[in-house]
């Protein structure tokens, strides 16, 4: 993997993947299925090792200061490649939508900001309305029901994109689950401050999963995947969770999100 400041010898696009805390600290392997993916999408993957939070939880809870910091900080070390992808509509569309509001009264990165945006993609947009991806190699086998997060759907229009790319592997069904657009109930501090409204979100989308009968569900966003797979497990439910980059990567010999692993999912 390059570094963002040196010129590569190839014309292959340069992608400097934003791999997202909660990715990075507690599924690890959605981190490096999407690097897989790119790579075999003919990109230069790099995966800069001082990036953090998009600033999300701090731009919702509004703390706009923080959050503007934040996107200093990203912008200054992403800004030298030609795409940013991340394998989350939430934290993309944080990149893509949100910085530059934050930043638009502040000359020195308004249009820093501007250009962030532009080149920022959620992987599976990136995949299909980027590179054309058609086709790829999975070993996945088994029916999956695909939960749509509101942020990549609502702010980025990701919606077809995963489920194109599913279509793609030999050996997948698709099940379509009754609301697959409606919110799964995480909503970031949503869950924390209104704990009784996030639960019956969830345990209705829940019984829409399960009614669809498939084997898997799968989604965009870990934060989503995470509320999913908990409640699932303390309603004592079975269906594995995993995020789409895993199928798409063929990476899904260890255990599903909630199931017992050595890397903290």
């Amino acid at each position: 993997m390059e570094n963002a400041s040196e010129k590569p010898l190839t014309d292959a696009p340069r992608v400097g993947l934003f791999a997202t805390c909660l990715v990075d600290a507690l599924r690890p392997t959605i981190g490096f299925a999407a690097a897989k993916l790119l790579e075999d999408a003919g990109c230069v993957v790099s995966v800069p090792d001082r990036q953090v939070c998009c600033g999300q939880p701090a731009y919702n809870a509004g703390d706009r200061k923080a959050a503007a910091a934040i996107a200093r900080q990203t912008i200054a070390l992403f800004e030298g490649f030609d795409y940013v992808v991340a394998p989350s509509g939430s934290c993309a569309a944080m990149l893509r939508c949100e910085f530059p509001l934050l930043l638009a009264d502040d000359l020195d990165w308004a249009a820093r900001a501007a250009s962030m945006a532009e080149k920022s993609w959620e992987l599976t947009s990136f995949l299909t309305d980027m590179r054309g991806a058609a086709s790829l190699v999975s070993r996945f086998r088994g029916s999956v029901t695909y939960h749509d997060s509101c942020a990549g759907l609502r702010a980025l229009g990701v919606r077809d994109q995963p489920r194109r790319l599913l279509a793609a592997i030999d050996g997948v069904t698709l099940r379509e689950a009754a609301n697959a657009e409606i919110c799964c109930g995480f909503g970031g501090t949503f869950c924390v401050k209104y704990g009784d409204i996030s639960t019956a979100i969830t345990d209705a989308k829940i019984d829409a999963l399960l009614a669809s009968r498939a084997e898997t569900v799968l989604a965009g966003d870990l934060g989503c995947l995470l509320a999913i797979a908990g409640r699932l497990s303390r309603l004592n439910k079975t269906m594995k969770v995993r995020h789409v980059a895993e199928v798409l990567a063929g990476m899904t010999d260890g255990p599903a999100i909630g199931e017992t692993s050595g890397e903290g999912s």
